[in-house]
């Protein structure tokens, strides 16, 4: 344990030398520029010295200036670079609101001010740990998993998770005096949170720290039992220790071996879990007694357990070759139990200096600094990384519960977002989740009624895509009752099954004939802004499973047939079963000639043809050839009144043609939209043109002054009909716009 003021030269006024400080810590580990350092330590001791409210305090008398010193002699002996230990001496000025990120900015550069902003970040979690001990939203596991995921995710840089390390180590290291509520609350925080990540990031002798000392609140009288029993013995057990470690220094130096022998401490933590996982007593733990072995080469290793059996009995089933098999953080080592002298039963363990460096810094054991990278580490550091930027399993410390740990297994980082509810609560959500998906997460209920989304304090449409952090409040209406838009795909309003299964299910619960009424109406929209017309409406239902119209409009109303689906079957109904499509596109001009043509013309060959400018067919329509002089064969839509004219007229010029079997190109489609104008409308609707990636071939808009109308009349490259009816729904969403659907010639 750090204790700054005992260690270190004091002024004349009793406060700490930080010149003697920073020559401490850079004999520890070198510094790139003390002067900075020290200038950090200076600007903490004077913003220590100001008044500050007492709830921003760490505790009451408590010093920003001490704590950050703590802080940051923790961190270098995690040997981490000289802006860590400058984030961490400022840390806690800022967090207590008596220095702002931009004062650090200027003073002190963008770096540093990045990592205090990544750290305070993570404070919420300390913030909201309240409501972790309760069952929210159904999850049996509580919200523990929730939040040390979230803390994973909200962590860009390596060094946010360690100062936040260094000050949580802090923390529990002065609660002693606290007051019982507050020891017990940093102490379950701690252990539930923090112990677990210095786990996962292999830095053993934190987490050991942390486990030891959260305990010693959350389970006070075993602590005390188990530390009794290890005081009574401690005098004999260090005296046998040493002569143990005597004899097989000895015995290793007589097999050629290089080997550093000391005794090792056992921690109160892990023989209380230890106890409790095989159900044995005090006197039945092998490692009580325990001595570590440190040797050059990994062969070595396996040598010394050799010279360390053959002196002493090996305990059946007490040996782990955690070298061959590394636990999940990387740790390694060979670890046996053995009956030593005097039949006392003891532990060895036995790795190389390196393993042993690994096993008391894990990440930071392979810290890269500016200019002194190198591939040896690199490997090492970088899978170290990923365990904190993903989205970790924590099955060792939830423990084994079915559900949760197949969860846990499928989910990765960058596919889960956290975010909280009003009243602190984490909620696990898949990523490019919306309001809507988080409303029927909380409640059915709630997402029935939902009528808008706050996030961060600010209304947001229900098509936003949520991110880790966000606090999102539901906005509800007096009715419970969904838009059958949610349930559209193309709008962005629902992306979970879940959401979109609750939404299905409530319009299934609604009348028939409403669902009827409903579903005809929208099918009869969508068909009729796509000119599908004409249509034998009970072989369209025949052809999507569905023995009536009645039954195809029911389910539409219902949610479980989609619009796009029947459209699709409207194009297999008009067309002949051997003509049906194949709709696989890739762009390319509507003009373009093309060795493998898209129209394919019944009984000829290869011939020259052209889409008809007056009813621009695409892909999907049904379509007829008309032989022109020149021009080989126009291609209309078979309702085309132009086309009905020349069957008149011309009859042995009508060629029956159809699509190919993989039609390649862009087709023009000409588009109608009616609106009441208003400022942004044109830029509206290009921008869903432009997202959508689509080239326009030409634009008109007309607007009506006495009306306060606009119309416009697009021209756009279209792949198929998907496409199209996708584009038509995205623009009737826009405001203003009143109608939108395909140009029919007149």
């Amino acid at each position: 344990m750090v204790k700054v003021r005992e260690n270190y030269a004091s002024t004349a006024d009793g406060g700490v030398d930080i010149g003697a400080w920073v020559d401490h810590i850079d004999a520890q580990h070198p510094l790139e520029d003390r002067d900075t350092l020290i200038r950090a330590c200076r600007r903490s001791l004077a913003i220590d010295r100001k008044a500050v409210r007492e709830d921003r305090q760490w505790a009451p008398g408590a010093s920003s200036f001490l704590t950050g010193l703590e802080m940051a002699q923790i961190l270098t002996e995690l040997r981490l670079d000289q802006e860590t230990l400058v984030a961490a001496v400022l840390y806690r000025a800022v967090r207590e609101e008596r220095m702002t990120l931009e004062a650090v900015r200027s003073e002190f550069g963008e770096a540093i001010a990045q990592l205090i902003e990544g750290v305070v970040q993570m404070a919420a979690i300390s913030t909201l740990h309240r409501p972790l001990k309760g069952n929210v939203l159904g999850q049996a596991q509580g919200q523990q998993d929730n939040v040390r995921r979230m803390l994973v995710t909200m962590v860009d840089d390596v060094r946010v998770a360690l100062i936040k390390l260094a000050e949580r180590t802090c923390a529990i290291r002065a609660v002693k005096d606290a007051p019982p509520e507050k020891r017990l609350r940093v102490a379950r925080e701690v252990f539930d949170i923090y112990a677990p990540l210095a786990h996962r990031l292999g830095i053993g002798h934190i987490k050991w720290e942390l486990e030891d000392l959260s305990f010693r609140y959350l389970h006070e009288s075993a602590y005390k039992k188990i530390a009794k029993l290890l005081d009574e013995k401690r005098v004999d057990r260090d005296a046998y220790v040493k002569r143990v470690a005597e004899i097989l220094r000895g015995a290793l130096a007589g097999s050629d071996i290089q080997a550093e022998v000391a005794g090792r401490a056992k921690h109160i933590y892990s023989i209380w879990r230890k106890m409790r996982r095989k159900g044995i007593d005090f006197s039945e733990v092998y490692d009580i007694r325990a001595l570590r072995v440190l040797v050059p080469e990994v062969r070595d290793c396996y040598a010394a357990i050799g010279v360390v059996h053959g002196l002493w009995r090996h305990i059946p089933h007490e040996f782990d070759d955690y070298i061959a098999n590394p636990k999940e953080n990387g740790y390694q080592s060979l670890h046996t139990a053995v009956v030593g002298p005097e039949g006392k039963t003891m532990e060895v363990q036995i790795r190389t200096h390196d393993m042993h460096e690994d096993a008391e810094l894990g990440v930071c054991a392979h810290w890269r600094y500016k200019g002194t990278d190198n591939g040896g580490s690199e490997a090492a550091y970088e899978a170290k990384i990923n365990w904190l930027r993903q989205v970790i399993e924590w099955q060792e410390d939830l423990g084994e519960s079915g559900n949760l740990v197949e969860q846990l297994r499928s989910d990765v980082g960058g596919d889960r977002i956290y975010v909280f509810t009003p009243e602190g609560h984490v909620v696990d959500m898949p990523r490019g989740a919306t309001p809507l998906d988080f409303a029927y997460k909380i409640h059915t209920e709630v997402g029935h009624a939902c009528r808008g989304a706050k996030v961060n304090g600010r209304i947001v449409p229900l098509t936003h895509t949520l991110r880790t952090g966000d606090q999102v409040s539901i906005l509800r209406g007096s009715e419970a009752a969904p838009s059958r838009d949610w349930l559209n795909p193309g709008l962005g309003y629902i992306q979970t099954s879940r959401a979109r299964a609750k939404v299905t299910h409530w319009f299934k619960m609604q009348d028939r004939e409403q669902n009827i009424a409903d579903g005809k109406a929208v099918l009869e929209d969508e068909l009729g802004r796509l000119s599908l017309r004409d249509l034998d409406l009970d072989a369209l239902a025949r052809k999507v499973n569905y023995s009536s119209a009645s039954d195809m409009y029911a389910a539409i109303g219902a949610g479980d047939l989609k619009p796009a689906q029947a459209v699709k079957a409207a194009q297999r109904v008009l067309e002949p079963a051997d003509r049906q499509l194949d709709f696989r596109f890739a762009r390319g001009r509507s003009d373009k000639a093309k060795k493998d043509p898209d129209i394919h013309i019944q009984g000829v060959g290869n011939l020259k043809t052209t889409i008809a400018q007056c009813c621009s067919p695409v892909p999907g329509d049904p379509i007829i050839g008309y032989i022109t002089v020149g021009r080989g064969v126009t291609v209309h839509r078979d309702d085309c009144m132009n086309l009905l004219q020349l069957r008149e007229q011309e009859a042995s010029r009508i060629i029956e043609v159809d699509w190919g079997p993989e039609p390649e190109a862009r087709y023009p489609v000409t588009i109608d939209i009616e609106a009441y104008d208003r400022a942004g409308l044109l830029n509206d609707i290009t921008s869903v043109l432009a997202n959508r990636k689509l080239n326009v071939l030409s634009m008109q808009t007309q607007s009506h002054s006495d009306s306060n109308m606009a119309n416009m009349t697009l021209t756009v490259e279209i792949g198929d009909i998907d496409q199209l009816s996708r584009l038509l729904a995205s623009i009737r969403q826009l405001p203003n716009v009143m109608d939108v659907h395909r140009h029919r010639e007149a």
